[in-house]
């Protein structure tokens, strides 16, 4: 797993990078839960969505945001950390310019965080949204969301309660010419313990492969 330093708004930020032999292959970025709770590129959910991208084709790339790890920088409430976002997938872009897919995956803070990427970025193609503390954060941002997407949680998730993802879906759903796939994982807490995390990923392979395989956004 290369490591690797790249430029980032605030100093340099550092990544793993797995790139494919295949020069057209699709791209992902994962993004990681909140600095300030522990969160960085290296925790369970993001390490195994990494691969679950990796497996199915893709050249990834996972950082820590600002702050975390040895990546410079401090804190900035989701501001910064946007930034950061876009600068990990400009130097993903950079490196693999043929790509005809290019997917953004967060959890928690970090799926906050990428569907303000897909705002900006119109080259997404595709989403995956883990748990989004739809309780905490304004997704009202996400008018009209650009690309289609699926959006995971679990019934017993008490840091972003499933009736707010719930809300939130239900907005997004009312959006013409996009689908967002909603899956709700029966028993599973805000850090998918085991074995719901087998299904987290289970779930996102289906949906990713199924996308990969269809020309619609």
């Amino acid at each position: 797993m290369p490591e690797v330093i790249f430029p980032g708004p605030e100093g340099r930020l550092e990544g793993r990078y797995h790139p494919q032999k295949e020069r057209d292959a699709p791209i992902a970025i994962v993004l990681h839960p909140h600095p300030q709770f522990g969160g960085t590129m290296n925790h369970i959910i993001v390490h195994r969505m990494h691969y679950a991208f990796y497996n199915m084709g893709f050249t990834v790339l996972r950082f820590n945001f600002r702050g975390v790890g040895r990546s410079q920088g401090e804190y900035d409430q989701g501001i910064g950390e946007l930034s950061d976002a876009a600068s990990a997938l400009d130097y993903l872009q950079s490196m693999n310019n043929n790509s005809k897919h290019c997917w953004v995956a967060g959890f928690s803070f970090g799926a906050w965080i990428g569907m303000q990427l897909l705002m900006r970025r119109p080259e997404i193609t595709g989403f995956i949204s883990v748990a989004p503390p739809a309780n905490m954060y304004d997704f009202s941002f996400l008018a009209p969301c650009p690309s289609s997407g699926l959006v995971i949680n679990g019934t017993a998730d008490r840091v972003a309660p499933p009736s707010d993802t719930e809300a939130l879906v239900s907005k997004l759903h009312e959006q013409k010419g996009i689908t967002i796939t909603h899956e709700q994982v029966e028993g599973a807490g805000h850090f998918f313990e085991e074995p719901h995390l087998e299904t987290l990923i289970d779930t996102t392979t289906d949906y990713v492969k199924r996308r990969l395989t269809e020309t619609s956004r």
